[in-house]
């Protein structure tokens, strides 16, 4: 029995050997068969296999015009290339048609010689690539209640005689949309088309609704929401931003069995009224009659012989543009945990979890019955529901019920930020009739990090629940007050975060093509999209650490996802910010004009003795001039741009050299002695390596007088962890991590937080709130000190020569206070892990490194004798190379595969 299973396990050990590579996950730009797409696409897939040390050698591509085709390569076929390039490989075939599906697979032969198979078929379907492919007109209501402003309805019967092959639906709008066909919902999209910078860029949706249309009768169809193009937005009260007039535009492209084809599109034929959705603004909510419910208004079988003919629009129009970020989508439902009537006597219900979304409710009345929902984050230290932090958004959804039965509402044209949920209603409230449903952009969720620390489990949560709430279309501050708006500094703060927590490659892409749209003269706005510059204060923009998300953000992308595209589109972006301050300084000395500084940094309050952390902003504004530049020159150098990169070099020296004779004196000391400066000094090599290291000490040394404590704002506080790591003071950059009085990270976890507050002390020790102009429970920008968790506590990095993690740094940084520690991140290239553990007398660390990736691994042991690996002394491991014994660790590298090291303390 015995050699039986010995030749057993042998044989699963050759078969292993000579296990094929497979391909799998292939995407087209970066999404899963995207339609819509308007440039020359390029494809990533990822090798799999059961070996270690699995690399790419060369690979095939095929695209044809049909699935039946593809072993013909009718469009374009690559020929084998010898290549390990599995990442945004362009198509190089003849011009691609408007609006035509494409097909394509991929083979790829590994380091051994093997060749996989070929992929499962992929596709993507152009989008109308030219302003002359868009045959259908915009349409509006021809009138309205200027009041109210309730949503105008649209639809067209049509009829359809012969059998359709397929059917494609392209949609956009002034304003938000929803679109049917025969009543069926087109797509699962909500808030389409999403925010950009309406006047230089609207993004239209592309939908397959084949199967939506029926042999007759059919009915297209639309409501209309003000949205952010002309509901209240900003903190000024103003609307009709972009404009006042909601307009549809719709085409629907049909090819029939018999080869011929049909455009139908928005038209003069067209007809508007108005329904159930009297009112909707996105700051304070939606408010629905049932009353006015027009039954069967999207199907073919209704009669609409008392509608309206819609206006032409034709004034206005912005240039359109096809959508790659992904669309926002209904993610997860909550129940509520408690059903709550306050000391005030108001029936509150409580989801369990701060949320972005809102609240689908079963009810039952009679006709004109009201039931209101008013939604807030928190309830005050006597139980009450607490709405002042909302400033004038109303954040209320209202139902009237026409009275037949059980009815369903949820809003469509607006989201609410909340917990909690006070219910105005005479009837009977039953929790189990509420759900709360999260809405946000549906980027596919990458990361996931855990600890032995159940606070840290529960701040890892919190980053992760406060990066979907504000990931909607945008990057949103918060969203709930009267604000939801992408401001750049918080953005530029929490991105490289953001990349490991989801896929934001798609969204940040986006979101930078409308940040270049809004610069003027290099200067960046303090939002993205810009629509505070008619608030008198916020006309400035231009601010350090805001406006810097020009350069920062661009960068971190390309780390993440090893993307050169995104520099190449941002580069002209990233050198007019840069020549904006360049502009704007004195021998190079950036110190006018207007600044956030570090901002929502430590106040004490009645501050007697100056322990307020105040930082001077100019000295803030030099050091991310100087950063912002080296950027630049690092993007130069990735594009080749030679003389860039010397024009560049030159102006970062005299930047740095200004710094120092203005902010620095003769022994080293700053003239601001905070935590943010020294953090911002030593993060952006602002000082002379002689002078570094006593630098670092007076930086532990402020921890330290704060009793451990962090002091810093936005701008200081992405990077404290980091710097404190990199001069070798781990252990106070854990002693603040692991810190849970006030200020700290854990301080809101301790103080029961589900998401990133935007003050470290929006609820006090004492349960009163902070000031509550701005005081918001989901802000994520303090969630940056994700970054180091996952880049220094696990240590999962990618080398920044080879970036997108084609080669991988695994250095995890261990503390005695933690037991354990892994990370999990889902590169382009598949997925990647470190998960380190400790007892009193030894490690463990399990790696693992996905198929065409290398990676450096640094093992915390003294030294190689004394590390194992699968159970083998790692000296004889044959497919790992040892490099060194340095500085704690044993340095080695090692290819794709899983790995168990152990070591003896």
């Amino acid at each position: 029995m015995r050699n039986l299973l010995l030749t057993l396990s042998l044989l699963c050990a050759s078969l292993a050997g000579n296990t094929q590579v497979q391909i799998k996950n292939p995407l087209t730009e970066n999404q899963k068969n995207p339609l819509g797409i308007d440039v020359a696409p390029r494809f990533s897939w990822q090798l799999q296999s059961a070996n270690r040390n699995i690399v790419q050698a060369a690979y095939e591509i095929r695209v044809s015009d049909a699935a039946i085709n593809l072993p013909k390569a009718t469009v374009w076929a690559s020929g084998k290339v010898n290549s390990d390039q599995s990442q945004f490989v362009g198509y190089a075939g003849p011009a691609l048609v408007s609006g035509k599906k494409y097909f394509w697979q991929v083979r790829a032969w590994d380091n051994t010689g093997k060749v996989s198979a070929w992929s499962e078929p992929a596709f993507w379907q152009m989008g109308l690539m030219q302003p002359s492919d868009w045959k259908a007109s915009w349409v509006k209501a021809t009138e309205e209640d200027t009041v109210n402003r309730p949503s105008p309805y649209f639809r067209k019967s049509v009829t359809i005689t012969k059998k359709i092959v397929s059917a494609t639906a392209y949609i956009t709008a002034l304003g938000l949309y929803e679109a049917y066909i025969n009543g069926k919902r087109i797509g699962d999209a909500y808030l389409t088309p999403g925010w950009t910078t309406y006047s230089k860029r609207l993004q239209y949706q592309v939908y397959d609704v084949t199967n939506h249309f029926t042999t007759g009768t059919n009915a297209l169809a639309a409501v209309l929401g003000s949205g952010w193009y002309r509901g209240f937005i900003g903190f000024s009260g103003q609307k009709n931003f972009y404009g006042k007039d909601l307009a549809l535009l719709a085409q629907i492209e049909i090819e029939y069995a018999d080869g011929t084809r049909e455009t139908i599109g928005t038209d003069a034929t067209w007809k508007t009224a108005f329904g159930s959705i009297v009112s909707s603004e996105i700051y304070h909510g939606e408010t629905i009659d049932a009353r006015n419910e027009k039954t069967g208004w999207n199907t073919g079988a209704y009669n609409d012989a008392s509608w309206k003919p819609v206006t032409i629009k034709t004034d206005g129009l912005p240039p359109l543009v096809a959508t790659y970020n992904e669309p926002i989508r209904k993610k997860e439902t909550f129940k509520p945990i408690q059903y709550i009537t306050t000391p005030k006597g108001e029936r509150v219900l409580d989801f369990g979890q701060n949320l972005v979304g809102w609240v689908q409710v079963r009810v039952s009345g009679k006709a004109g019955d009201r039931i209101t929902l008013y939604h807030a984050e928190v309830l005050d230290k006597d139980g009450n529901f607490y709405t002042e932090n909302l400033r004038p958004a109303q954040q209320k959804n209202e139902y009237i019920l026409k009275g037949s039965g059980e009815e369903f509402f949820e809003p469509h044209f607006t989201f609410q930020g909340f917990r909690y949920l006070r219910i105005d209603f005479t009837g009977e409230i039953k929790p189990e009739n509420f759900t709360a449903v999260a809405l946000y952009s549906d980027m596919p969720r990458t990361g996931n990090f855990t600890s032995s620390h159940p606070l840290i489990n529960q701040l890892q949560h919190n980053i992760q629940w406060g990066q979907r709430g504000n990931f909607l279309d945008v990057p949103t501050d918060c969203p709930q007050r009267d604000e939801r708006l992408g401001w750049t500094g918080d953005a530029q703060a929490f991105s490289r975060t953001a990349t490991f927590n989801f896929d934001v490659h798609n969204f940040f892409s986006k979101w930078l093509k409308d940040l270049e749209a809004e610069q003027e003269n290099g200067n960046v706005p303090f939002v993205i999209p810009d629509v505070i510059r008619s608030f008198g204060p916020m006309r400035a923009g231009g601010s350090a650490g805001w406006a810097d998300a020009a350069t920062i953000i661009p960068w971190n992308m390309y780390l993440a996802y090893g993307d050169t595209r995104i520099l190449q589109d941002q580069y002209n972006s990233m050198k007019a910010w840069v020549g904006y301050m360049e502009r704007n300084s004195t021998n190079y000395l950036w110190n006018k004009g207007f600044h956030f500084g570090d901002w929502l940094f430590y106040r004490p309050f009645d501050d007697n003795d100056g322990r307020s952390a105040v930082t001077d902003k100019y000295l803030i504004a030099q050091c991310f001039f100087a950063h912002s530049t080296e950027l630049v020159i690092k993007t130069a150098k990735v594009l080749g741009r030679q003389e860039d990169v010397t024009r560049y070099a030159a102006l970062l020296q005299q930047v740095k050299d200004a710094f120092m004779k203005e902010y620095v004196t003769a022994n080293g000391r700053l003239v601001s002695s905070t935590q943010t400066a020294y953090v911002l000094a030593l993060n952006f090599d602002m000082l002379p390596e002689n002078l570094r290291a006593q630098a670092a000490e007076k930086l532990v040394e402020n921890v330290k007088s704060y009793g451990n404590h962090l002091t810093t704002g936005f701008l200081g506080t992405p990077y404290l962890c980091h710097v404190l790591s990199r001069f070798g003071y781990d252990e106070v950059a854990y002693s603040l991590l692991l810190q849970e009085t006030y200020p700290s990270w854990l301080y809101p976890v301790k103080m029961g937080a589900t998401t990133i507050w935007e003050r470290w002390d929006g609820i006090k020790p004492d349960g009163t709130f902070q000031t509550p102009g701005m005081n918001s429970f989901n802000h994520y920008a303090y969630g940056a000190i994700g970054d180091w968790m996952y880049r220094v506590v696990t240590g999962i990095d990618t080398e920044e020569n080879t970036p997108g993690y084609k080669r991988i740094v695994i250095k995890p940084h261990l503390d005695n206070r933690l037991t354990q520690a892994a990370s999990e991140y889902n590169t382009g290239y598949g997925l990647v892990k470190s998960a380190w553990k400790t007892t009193d007398t030894a490690l463990t660390l399990e790696v693992e490194i996905p198929a065409n990736t290398q990676a450096t691994v640094y093992i915390p042991a003294s030294n190689r004798t004394a590390v194992t690996e699968s159970g083998k002394p790692l000296t004889s491991v044959k497919d790992i190379s040892i490099k060194s014994e340095e500085g704690g660790y044993v340095k080695v590298t090692v290819g794709s595969g899983k790995y168990w090291f152990s070591a003896k303390k």
